[in-house]
């Protein structure tokens, strides 16, 4: 994935083509990691603050407690339920600000999910039934409260669009970056003690030499504890960056990153226009 960054500078434009490599993809953990190249940290840090803040997903935001003698207080069910993540079908749900309803509410802001239970034991999230079967709650063992015998919970819910910049409960998931690093290894003398100090698994003797693993090189989290052991070991950090991005399972990480691409050129009109 290739794109071209364009800015201006005592009143020259130029151009900054950034490239996204793919580095590895870790689908239980919702977890993907890339290499950001020909870029800077202004323009890897604007798109971490927009996954966290601008990216769109679906969370609790009206809840009728009809009827709760669990342990729990309504207010602490109220906040446990506004934070399980939602699974989010952005095609078919709006912004409040943005329905044709004018946010009075409707089929296409409005995503309604009722829980009832007088079963004793825990209310998972699983038992929730929602008007739209593709918009369900996102870890079905996450326990919502515990009911003994003779006690009920019955909660209707009404779940909205929202940004993770009013609350962080539409965050979608956690974006990160860091240098790439670089090492180098001379010849090292004790390689053994290099190799299980590293708190990362980054290296590994090969014919009896110090070695980088380098399917683990992005895992350097550069502590230079290894420098330390051994002054034939240099760390440096390139212009490149190593990204990750974790999502909570409302939207995937492919979803994700073609929103923030979206909103990003949406705000760079924004400002174009102001110019």
């Amino acid at each position: 994935m290739v794109a071209e960054q364009k800015a201006v500078e005592e009143g020259e434009e130029y151009k900054m083509a950034i490239k996204l490599e793919k580095i590895k993809e870790e689908k239980k953990k919702n977890k993907i990691t890339f290499l950001l190249k020909g870029s800077d940290e202004v323009f890897a840090n604007t798109i971490r603050r927009l996954v966290a803040e601008e990216v769109p997903t679906l969370a609790a935001e009206n809840l009728e407690i009809k009827e709760n003698s669990s342990a729990l207080y309504d207010e602490m069910l109220g906040l446990r339920i506004g934070l399980c993540p939602i699974k989010t079908d952005l095609k078919s749900y709006n912004l409040k600000e943005n329905c044709k309803c004018e946010g009075e509410g409707c089929a296409q802001c409005e995503l309604k999910i009722g829980i009832k239970s007088s079963k004793k034991g825990y209310v998972y999230a699983e038992q929730a039934e929602s008007s739209d079967p593709k918009c369900t709650f996102v870890y079905n063992k996450m326990p919502l409260t515990k009911l003994l015998s003779k006690q009920k919970v019955d909660i209707q819910i009404v779940a909205t669009l929202g940004k993770g910049k009013d609350h962080a409960k539409w965050v979608p998931g956690a974006a990160f970056f860091k240098k790439e690093p670089v090492i180098s290894i001379g010849n090292v003398s004790d390689p053994q003690t290099v190799v299980t100090s590293c708190p990362q698994n980054v290296f590994e003797i090969k014919g009896n030499k110090l070695a980088v693993i380098k399917e683990n090189l992005y895992d350097c989290h550069l502590c230079q504890k290894c420098v330390d052991l051994d002054k034939n070991i240099t760390l440096e950090d390139s212009d490149n960056f190593v990204y990750s991005l974790e999502t909570w399972g409302q939207l995937n990480n492919k979803e994700i990153l073609t929103q923030t691409a979206k909103i990003l050129v949406e705000k760079i009109e924004e400002m174009e226009q102001l110019i």
